[in-house]
């Protein structure tokens, strides 16, 4: 039976497991087999689930007009559903003020931007330089956020991060800055700036103003992993307190088209049982190599669940 039409008692709902998902016909991919679109490092970057995605957006009966990101981070899903034409529109929210800022320069002042990279040489005294500088405007907030994105350990931008050491190929701080590929990548994303709307705004407020239009918009979620008491979210963004309980009920209230990625936290599991979610599992490897699962969740069966 669909998880869509499963009644669960009060007891089940209370005894969930992640046993009692299906696992994806979709495997996680190897990033590397995925366009890389993003000039962000990502902690929790969703590049792997580019073919879920795909599937998500392609099979359906009409395109949709507006995908909608409210926790877009690096923004891998709104880049590739704009660049391979999966829906007409974009309008990606972030509430984190410097990613925001990226993402405006980005967008709007791109030419600069990359002119940015172009003349960057990443010490560590020209990245202290630069963290510890005033802000003259967008375009030089933005850089600021770039560099320290690619020169950090993991892409941490949360407050105490710490350079990268050995890195790549034990390359340090140049591991992960490869001025030619950001600029390729900025130069990607202008060319379909039309197409993309930021939002500086808490992902949350915005959805609770979104109007429902079944058919015509979509939404992808991809909120803070701090469900359950996970510290992870907590060391890996400046804001990470979010309302789960309150986030599925407005995802259950408004009604529209969603894909949802969470880890498989006890409290998630409830939640998707509680308002009558599909959900799937995904087997990930994470930083030691052991495979873990992710909650993939829609409103009904998506990848024969």
């Amino acid at each position: 039976m669909a998880l869509a039409t499963e009644i669960a008692a009060p007891q089940a709902i209370e005894s969930s497991t992640v046993d009692d998902f299906p696992l994806s016909p979709i495997p996680a991919v190897n990033v590397a087999t995925v366009p890389q679109r993003s000039p962000l490092r990502y902690p929790g970057g969703k590049t792997w689930l580019i073919p879920h995605i795909r599937h998500w957006l392609r099979f359906r009966r009409v395109r949709p007009d507006l995908l909608l990101e409210p926790f877009a981070g690096g923004g891998i899903v709104s880049l590739t559903a704009a660049m391979e034409g999966l829906t007409r529109r974009c309008l990606m929210c972030e509430r984190d003020h410097d990613v925001a800022a990226f993402w405006h320069a980005a967008l709007h002042h791109s030419q600069a931007l990359r002119e940015r990279v172009a003349a960057f040489h990443p010490t560590a005294e020209s990245i202290g330089h630069l963290a510890e500088s005033d802000i003259a405007g967008v375009v030089e907030h933005g850089f600021r956020t770039l560099v320290l994105n690619r020169t950090r350990r993991g892409g941490i931008l949360a407050p105490g991060a710490s350079l990268q050491r050995k890195g790549e190929n034990g390359k340090g701080i140049l591991s992960r800055w490869y001025p030619e590929t950001i600029e390729a990548r900025l130069a990607e994303i202008e060319r379909h700036a039309d197409r993309i709307t930021f939002c500086e705004t808490d992902g949350v407020q915005f959805l609770e103003a979104v109007p429902s239009a079944p058919g015509k918009t979509v939404v992808f979620v991809d909120p803070p992993y701090t469900a359950g008491g996970k510290r992870a979210g907590k060391r890996l963004y400046t804001h990470n307190e979010i309302d789960h309980g309150r986030l599925f009920e407005l995802l259950a209230d408004q009604g529209l088209d969603f894909m949802m990625t969470y880890d498989c936290a006890p409290e998630i599991l409830r939640l998707v049982r509680k308002y009558r979610f599909c959900a799937v599992k995904v087997m990930m490897k994470n930083t030691h190599h052991n495979r873990l699962p992710e909650l993939l969740v829609t409103p009904r069966p998506l990848f024969g669940a």
